[in-house]
């Protein structure tokens, strides 16, 4: 995926109605996970990222702030997300109860 050519999302944008269920992908360009829900609206908002299993079966949900995210739409206007972290990194932090 060339994220390079991807709008990013703008402020306005941040928000759970958009975000949630855009896949998440890491520096290696390969999907980590996928947003499941958003805590708040905005850029100080907690994205809850569910991290491995197969079919959102025996995934782990983890937190994350959005700042720490990078949001865009492709050339088919699909949502998804870019970090910096690995999947092994994702899975390594605690698991976000609701």
């Amino acid at each position: 995926m060339r994220h390079t050519e991807h709008v990013r999302l703008t402020p306005n944008e941040l928000k759970s109605s958009v975000l949630e269920g855009a896949s998440v992908y890491g520096a290696d360009n390969h999907k980590v996970g996928k947003v499941d829900h958003v805590h708040g609206a905005g850029v100080n908002s907690t994205a809850i990222i569910d991290v491995g299993g197969f079919l959102g079966i025996g995934a782990k949900p983890v937190a994350v702030l959005l700042t720490d995210l990078d949001f865009m739409r492709d050339e088919d206007g699909d949502v998804h997300a870019v970090t910096a972290w690995t999947k092994d990194q994702l899975k390594e932090m605690p698991e976000h109860h609701h």
